[in-house]
């Protein structure tokens, strides 16, 4: 019986029960691909990070994440619940690097008593065509796709925004696009809410890589490289948002709600 090292974490998140859950798993090797996959299937969190030392001498660690349906090739609130978790052990220091399959190297840092996590900036810039749109059920003022599979569409408010309701089972047929719905917001300068049942999620609660997007796309809306976001949905999530060059530093804090052990037999 092989027993993993297993914490439960609320990334975006001050208190429990908001935020976005994550596990974050480590690792003395690689499983095969199909045991992370059936592993996140059993989480049934948006996702699990999985964590190896990384032999490489690039990062810290290597970093893979899989939704209960797929792997990915960027998660902001897993990689955030990650440094949370290593940064918490006895000894750490500030900051944790990642190195990751398709996103390059990450890095989390202390920030008071919160973190900094620097992602790759995202840039989505081409028109979105009205069939791909359709599954909002409410015309944005401004609707840009990306062929990595980003899709941002801008609402006139946060009303307009929360009164959202979609039709899934058309943005379903995109397969694992990610659909980012935004506005400005009441009570914060930017608002979001996400949808990707393509990949098993039909509304994720906070999701760190559609505001790599969105720091590039709201900076240059707003005429300035920081502001602050919240994603609306029924948990909800805060962090603050600020374009460096080519990376997308997102400040959050993270509550760790259970720390124990996975046990994987056979």
């Amino acid at each position: 019986m092989q027993t993993i090292p297993y914490w439960h974490v609320d990334a975006f998140a001050a208190q429990p029960f908001g935020g976005n859950q994550a596990a974050v798993m480590i690792l003395d090797e690689w499983p095969p691909d199909e045991v992370m996959a059936a592993i996140a299937a059993e989480n049934m969190f948006a996702e699990t990070a999985f964590l190896l030392r990384d032999a490489s001498g690039e990062a810290d660690w290597e970093l893979r994440w899989f939704t209960p349906e797929v792997e990915i090739a960027l998660c902001g609130h897993a990689t955030l619940a990650s440094g949370h978790v290593l940064l918490g052990q006895e000894g750490a220091g500030d900051a944790v690097t990642f190195r990751t399959r398709k996103a390059g190297v990450l890095e989390v840092a202390r920030d008071g008593d919160g973190y900094r996590m620097a992602l790759p900036a995202i840039h989505v810039d081409g028109e979105a065509d009205d069939a791909l749109i359709a599954g909002l059920r409410a015309r944005p003022e401004e609707a840009l796709a990306d062929p990595r599979g980003y899709v941002i569409a801008r609402y006139a408010d946060e009303a307009a925004l929360r009164a959202l309701a979609p039709d899934m089972a058309q943005l379903a047929s995109h397969g694992d696009t990610m659909f980012i719905a935004t506005a400005p917001g009441d009570t914060t300068d930017v608002v979001s809410r996400v949808f990707v049942p393509g990949a098993g999620i039909p509304e994720d609660p906070v999701t760190g890589s559609a505001h790599s997007a969105l720091t590039v796309f709201w900076a240059k809306r707003l005429g300035r490289e920081s502001f602050t976001a919240h994603q609306a949905s029924k948990r909800g999530g805060d962090m603050t948002c600020t374009l460096e060059g080519e990376k997308a530093v997102l400040g959050g804090h993270c509550v760790t709600v259970v720390e124990g052990r996975f046990y994987l037999s056979g």
